[in-house]
């Protein structure tokens, strides 16, 4: 049996993180030594807490980059190349996957284990200061932290251990069987579950998750299961609530202040200067400034002649301040090959906040990672309800709905389309609609066909001769080699590596 010492949930920095370093403190007890006989005696405590379960959305990866740097994810498919290797898209696609790979495959293992540990135990204590609806309200918080980071160690991992105690209550020397994909998702689904129970219905604004919140990352679930019947009536349930929809202005769901008043935003990463800045640097060096994610041809070649959000997502040879491109003097002028914007490839305009000028370091921005929008729970819709029942009016609308908000205004699908064409385009309408936002590579792995469209790629239709290489074995990353050497001989690799 597979079986995990449980050190990797030592300690609870993501809940420490928030708790201010006040001498008084510091003299009872250094924050690494914090238990539950020191915390958990009022209020506020839950409150800082809290706080310090959703500081797990800022965990570190890398240089520039965050876990939840959405982007890089693209640098793992066929959408983008990472020309610095921004999460490890690049590395993974030109030398493999392996035990020892680093960024988000080493970081989402580990990262996601530590949240999920400063959820345990605030389970298991947050009723020591907290009653009635406000406990409900608290508790229903932690378990979508809880069920949000399982269902990345599941999409991603595949069997993984369960752990649900306090881990101030444990062994740490002890061992935990690995469960299989489906337990781990059944998990998920009851987290979330009970997150939906006493989550807010209402909009999401402050960074906190509603109800919708983690009732989108249910359908998530439930589609990465192929459990299309299901899948399509929780979707149903989100449209029908009618607290989000489609912003009438694309673009802005991805720059501040538009973010702040979208209703079209579901879950986020929030920033907040000056008190929260994205990592290293701001989100316009990293983008336009360094280029450090690039579109491909390919994906360049998806979108449909006269769709806006092509211009919308990137920038193109000549562009200049009219298009919104940042730089000025001898910069004036968007032009392939110049200040690291490699030929054959094309700059990202998505993320960028109009009106900012030559970002460069020292450059401050806020703008929010967006991790679910109601566009995507409209497409699951579709796709869900097509694999279900084939294309009826409801998954026509659901796609037509994305395709004709105002400032997009693409026209509709065209009529009498088989289960298996209309699939096709719901697949094309994902790609388009969620370009740099870090989907398609998650997209192609539950579809099935992620070999088929990343093993041979040429990234650079200029350079024919380098491809991208992806292994079967892919389908479950591996766990990270310093974790199967902290518990040999229990800890079993998975299969292929």
């Amino acid at each position: 049996m597979k079986k995990l010492t449980l050190n990797i949930l030592v300690a609870l920095p993501l809940v420490l993180s928030t708790i201010s370093c006040s001498k008084t403190f510091l003299d009872k007890t250094p924050p690494s030594a914090l238990s539950s006989s020191v915390f958990w005696k009022s209020e506020s405590d839950a409150d800082l807490a809290l706080t310090g379960l959703y500081s797990s959305l800022y965990a570190s990866v890398g240089y520039a980059t965050s876990q939840y740097t959405v982007m890089a994810w693209d640098n793992f498919s066929d959408d983008s190349y990472g020309q610095y290797n921004y999460g490890g898209g690049t590395t993974a696609l030109t030398a493999g996957i392996t035990p020892q790979s680093g960024d988000f495959v080493y970081s989402y293992y580990v990262n996601c284990y530590q949240a999920i540990a400063s959820a345990n135990s605030f389970l298991a204590n947050v009723g020591k200061v907290l009653q009635g609806q406000k406990l409900d309200q608290y508790k229903a918080e932690a378990y979508f932290i809880r069920g949000f980071n399982y269902l990345w160690l599941a999409q991603l991992y595949g069997n993984v251990p369960i752990v649900t105690e306090d881990p101030f209550t444990l062994d740490f020397k002890s061992t935990r069987a690995k469960s299989p994909q489906s337990e781990v998702l059944k998990l998920v689904e009851s987290d979330l579950d009970a997150a939906i129970a006493n989550l807010p219905d209402k909009a999401y604004n402050d960074g906190h998750a509603v109800k919708a919140t983690a009732m989108g990352y249910k359908l998530r679930a439930l589609m990465l299961q192929q459990k299309w019947t299901d899948a399509a009536a929780l979707a149903k349930q989100i449209i029908d609530g009618g607290k989000f929809s489609l912003y009438n202005n694309y673009p802005g769901n991805f720059y501040k202040p538009d973010q702040n008043s979208s209703p079209e935003i579901m879950f986020s990463v929030r920033y907040q200067l000056p008190n929260i800045q994205h990592q290293d640097v701001a989100l316009a060096v990293h983008l336009q400034r360094w280029k450090g994610e690039l579109g491909t041809q390919d994906l360049i070649n998806e979108y449909e002649p006269g769709d806006p959000r092509k211009t919308m997502t990137f920038f193109f040879a000549g562009d200049t301040k009219a298009q919104g491109w940042p730089f000025t003097g001898d910069l004036s002028v968007a032009t392939p090959g110049k200040d690291s914007w490699i030929t054959g490839y094309y700059a990202v305009k998505k993320w960028l906040t109009p009106g900012l000028e030559n970002p460069d370091y020292g450059a401050l921005d806020d703008n929010d990672f967006v991790l679910l929008r109601y566009a995507d729970v409209k497409l699951m819709y579709a796709e869900a309800q097509n694999e279900a029942a084939g294309p009826d009016a409801s998954v026509y609308q659901q796609v037509n709905d994305v395709r004709s908000r105002p400032g997009v205004n693409m026209p509709p699908l065209p009529l009498g389309l088989s289960k298996d064409q209309m699939r096709e385009k719901i697949r094309h309408e994902r790609r388009v609609e969620f370009a740099m936002e870090g989907l398609r590579y998650h997209d192609l792995r539950r579809w099935g066909i992620a070999r088929e469209k990343l093993n041979g790629f040429v990234p650079n239709p200029l350079f024919p001769a380098i491809k991208t290489q992806y292994a079967d074995k892919y389908k479950f990353w591996p766990i990270p080699q310093t974790e199967i050497d902290r518990n040999q001989p229990a800890l079993e690799q998975n299969p292929g590596y």
